[in-house]
């Protein structure tokens, strides 16, 4: 869908944003450099009365992206969750699109889980609600299971919100491409890779069944984890336009005045849930991507339930160790152990100094450590950990992306449950654990065991696999094409084979 009719909807986009007032706050929010500037109000302030009026009672930017609609109003979900890159002012603006958003009627919806589960609603549900969530891609209904009475959860997506977003992704990466021609300097914040970033995103978010896939796994891994709970999901209830799961009652995690007035302590929620999020990653490699307050609620027993799995992160259990090691680094404060983790890792070239490297390092750390507790960060100390690398020669670590913006996002949810939480000190307890049972003696046993049984699974293959890798090397020669064994030693070798098969069946008896 590429082409020139995208030109359209990027003038109507910016024509919107100059209508509603938020090009100017968009613009200063990503720090634009003045080309750019100058060039993206030239083409939006003429065709300003193009643009769609929004509702004027939301701030410029959520307006805007109201406006436009579902894919615009996603992307706004994504840049909540990076004040890192839009700044708090705008990511708390932003926060309103999560939850918030006028819902699609009730008989379109009923409509949609009859298709997809092939029955009648009312035999599948005693009772379905009106919308009591609704989001860019879907919506949420309380329903009660036809017979058992049980309360679900059922997640629709909104109707016709695939062609919305292939459509508005193409206009996104025509719009990223102007930008990155018009102003190189842009091409630091990798405008490209970014709408490359959101549209896998919303592709796994488009299909219910992926999720529900994603919400079976997670609840697997995190079955045994004291104070959190994941609601089970019905997979017969479930298609790739709808999810069901159980239902969660309790009080959003940003909602701090229900939370006291249930009785709950804010400060050991605070860090549960950061405690939660490292577990999740370093133990499992799986962890919630999304971990904003929307989709954290406090049951009323005290446990928080995570809701919403279509993103979600994984890293491998390499990456969990060196992410492990450097987090423990940092910890203890031993720059020297970090630098080494970053070369053994092949993060920093070789050919680079480990001791400026390490004194780089210090320069990030120390002064973190020096501040009190309610202004330490450990995001901001991998905002400024990813600069240092960069300036080694470190390449982009795409699977720690993720990792490192919802590092952000959880940290913000614990600071607005405590705001004097010591992130350092509720982390520590974590990766010392994950240190103790995955680094060391008790850790090298269990790789070499594992290693073992790959091993045993190819061992019939080794000796062929040696011998190839050798002739390959120039080791050792090619073997000689075979010129036939002559009548007699064949003759002698089957007698042998004979004899050994007779001596065998002896013995067996």
């Amino acid at each position: 869908m590429r082409g020139p009719h995208n030109i359209w909807r990027l003038v109507r986009t910016g024509a919107t944003f100059a209508r509603t007032g938020a090009l100017g706050v968009v613009l200063e929010a990503f720090r634009a450099p003045p080309r750019l500037r100058m060039a993206v109000w030239a083409l939006s302030w003429p065709f300003k009365w193009l643009g769609l009026r929004g509702d004027p009672a939301l701030p410029p930017a959520t307006r805007a992206l109201t406006a436009l609609g579902p894919a615009y109003i996603k992307f706004g979900q994504t840049l909540s969750t990076r004040p890192d890159v839009v700044g708090e002012e705008i990511a708390d603006q932003l926060r309103y699109l999560q939850d918030r958003l006028p819902p699609f009627d009730t008989a379109t919806a009923r409509a949609t889980v009859a298709d997809e589960l092939a029955t009648p609603v009312d035999q599948l549900f005693d009772a379905f609600s009106d919308a009591i969530a609704a989001a860019s891609i879907a919506q949420v209904h309380r329903a009660r299971l036809a017979g058992s009475g049980e309360a679900v959860a059922v997640k629709v997506l909104r109707p016709g919100i695939e062609r919305a977003f292939r459509r508005d992704i193409d206009a996104f990466y025509l719009a990223a491409a102007l930008i990155e021609a018009i102003s190189p300097a842009s091409r630091r914040l990798r405008p490209t890779d970014v709408i490359a970033h959101f549209e896998s995103v919303v592709a796994g978010e488009l299909d219910l069944r992926l999720e529900t896939a994603a919400a079976s796994e997670f609840l697997d891994n995190t079955r045994d984890d004291p104070g959190f709970r994941v609601p089970r999901p019905y997979w017969f209830l479930s298609a790739r336009r709808v999810m069901t799961l159980a239902w969660a009652d309790g009080a959003p995690l940003g909602d701090n005045a229900a939370i006291d007035a249930a009785g709950h302590d804010r400060r050991v929620l605070g860090e549960r849930v950061l405690q939660l999020f490292l577990r999740h990653a370093l133990r499992d490699g799986y962890f919630h991507g999304d971990m904003h307050q929307g989709n954290l609620k406090v049951d009323p027993g005290g446990d928080i339930v995570a809701l919403d799995f279509g993103i979600m992160g994984r890293i491998d259990e390499y990456t969990r160790r060196v992410y492990a090691e450097i987090l423990y680094g940092f910890i203890r404060r031993d720059y020297r152990r970090v630098a080494e983790v970053h070369f053994e890792a092949g993060y920093v070239p070789a050919d680079r100094d480990i001791d400026e490297f390490a004194r780089a390092l210090r320069s990030v750390g120390e002064p973190i450590f020096g501040m009190d507790a309610t202004r330490i960060s450990m995001a901001r100390l991998l905002a400024y950990l990813f600069e240092v690398t960069e300036r080694f020669g470190m390449q982009t670590r795409t699977e720690l992306l993720l990792l490192q913006r919802t590092m952000v996002v959880v940290e913000g949810v614990a600071r607005s449950l405590h705001p004097q939480i010591n992130i350092w000190e509720v982390a520590r307890p974590v990766v010392e654990l994950y240190i103790r049972e995955n680094i060391g003696p008790r850790a090298v046993l269990r790789d070499l065991a594992r290693t073992a049984r790959v091993l045993a699974r190819f061992g019939p293959r080794l000796p062929k696999l040696v011998e190839a890798e050798l002739i390959r090397l120039g080791v050792m020669p090619a073997p000689q094409p075979a010129r036939g064994m002559p009548p007699p030693a064949g003759l002698l070798l089957a007698g042998a084979a004979a004899g050994g098969a007779a001596v065998w069946l002896l013995l067996s008896l």
